[in-house]
């Protein structure tokens, strides 16, 4: 195997476990190569990801992904330092996909295989952005199967303060756009729409108080679902425009008081955020604002490293690379991890 202290290791990262096939190499913490292949437009013409169609689209294009992006990182496969998969959580057959590739990827040049916990891979995103970014750091997570804010106390390890007891943001972002006749994916049409409305629709309260860290987003997609049924039953006019604003702000303004009162709590002087939903435009603005208020450093990633990637992947290998933790090659792809697990290695 290569000299593992390398300084500066080369990382293929591959990430599969939803409906984008993503490759990307980094070299250290500089972002080489960045490519997805995304399988979105067809599982919009079902109103969600259908299994089995990503599972097929991941087969057919992750050696395509691959070889683009070791091509335009201008590296060839032999000077990789190791290898590191998205193996939960997700999809199981189309996590199946990228982690039996890259198995026989890393197999086949004799370096290290790295298994990547794709909640880990969203907390690692903010590494790309800010070279110099080093725990402790608190972390607002929210994307389509999480919600959560957490605390890295080292590279190793973090803490979980408070996740959603039911549904997560990005899911409730997603039943929310299918109730409105909007596309999938929900979360970039809803924040389009709200755009155009106004925050004068009544929420539940529940999501906008309260002590502790944990979130309930069942309510208020129910909430927003009562709404518009009861208008159109009635053949009453309303405003979707106004219906997406006011859902967009109970939902998302909870994250922001409560990432700013973990702060108050860790003292954390430093705040990331991670997953889909950290790529809506007004959860971004929010962040700013309070972490300016609060004299704390702001760490964003790119949205596109928000949402499903391998650079993102890549860079948890990284970590796990310089702490020596290569999996075996019986490591097994698992369709759920609960967050107290991903805390630990």
């Amino acid at each position: 195997m290569k000299d593992l202290m390398q300084q500066e290791p080369l990382i293929l990262g591959i990430e599969s476990s939803c409906d984008e096939t993503a490759a990307a190499v980094i070299r250290g913490r500089e972002l080489l190569s960045d490519e997805i292949a995304s399988s979105a437009a067809t599982q919009a013409k079902y109103g969600g990801v259908v299994p089995e169609l990503a599972s097929r689209a991941h087969a057919e294009a992750v050696d395509e992904v691959v070889a683009r992006a070791l091509k335009n990182a201008n590296v060839k496969k032999e000077e990789l330092s190791a290898v590191a998969v998205t193996y939960g959580a997700g999809l199981l057959g189309a996590l199946l996909v990228g982690l039996s590739f890259a198995k026989g990827f890393s197999y086949g040049l004799g370096i290290p295989l790295i298994g990547v916990d794709h909640i880990r891979g969203h907390l690692a995103a903010a590494y790309l952005e800010d070279k110099t970014l080093e725990p402790p750091f608190l972390t607002l997570l929210a994307s389509g199967g999480h919600t959560a804010i957490l605390y890295t106390e080292r590279a190793d390890k973090f803490r979980v303060l408070g996740g959603t007891l039911d549904d997560a943001a990005g899911e409730a972002f997603d039943k929310v756009a299918r109730v409105l006749s909007l596309p999938y994916p929900g979360g970039p049409h809803i924040e389009a729409l709200a755009r155009e409305g106004n925050d004068v629709i009544p929420m539940p309260k529940m999501l906008k108080g309260g002590g502790g860290y944990d979130f309930s987003y069942s309510g208020l997609k129910t909430a927003v679902i009562n709404y518009v049924h009861k208008m159109e039953q009635s053949d009453l006019a309303y405003s979707r425009a106004d219906v997406a604003c006011s859902f967009q702000h109970a939902a998302l303004d909870v994250l922001v008081k409560k990432t700013m009162e973990g702060v108050r709590e860790t003292g954390a002087r430093v705040v990331t955020a991670g997953g889909g939903v950290a790529a809506n435009g007004y959860l971004r603005e929010r962040l700013t604002r309070a972490c300016r208020e609060e004299n704390v450093r702001l760490v964003l990633p790119a949205k596109k490293h928000c949402t499903d990637n391998a650079a993102m992947i890549a860079a948890e290998g990284l970590v796990q690379y310089r702490l020596g933790n290569f999996a075996p090659l019986s490591l097994n792809a698992e369709a759920s991890i609960p967050l107290h697990r991903s805390a630990r290695l």
